[in-house]
């Protein structure tokens, strides 16, 4: 998140930046952190605790690039998500978007 960005803005922004793809925000799945999960630099010794804002959103353009953040980038089928090997923690964030329920996630 950049100074002055709303949570929607970023999203968007990364959206492109890491993607290729622009996208329109059309709601929230959730808001996600794991307390037990922390993340360690070794180069300068700062500790994280994370959390994810995941939204539901539309394609409005763009095509799939990589980019310096990512190094493959590609549509799937929905079915295809179950056979992938992803952290469990993404796992949780893509299933609750597929469940249907309407109601955001905390936690």
């Amino acid at each position: 998140m950049e100074y002055g960005e709303s949570t929607r803005q970023t999203a968007v922004r990364e959206t492109l930046e890491e993607t290729g793809i622009e996208i329109e925000i059309a709601g929230l799945v959730g808001i996600y952190t794991n307390p037990a999960r922390r993340i360690e630099y070794t180069s300068d010794g700062e500790v994280r605790q994370e959390f994810s804002v995941v939204f539901f959103a539309q394609l409005s353009g763009g095509a799939p690039a990589v980019s310096s953040e990512s190094s493959e980038v590609r549509w799937v089928e929905p079915d295809e998500l179950d056979q992938m090997p992803m952290n469990a923690e993404v796992r949780k964030r893509i299933d609750r978007a597929r469940s249907g329920n309407a109601k955001p996630y905390f936690g």
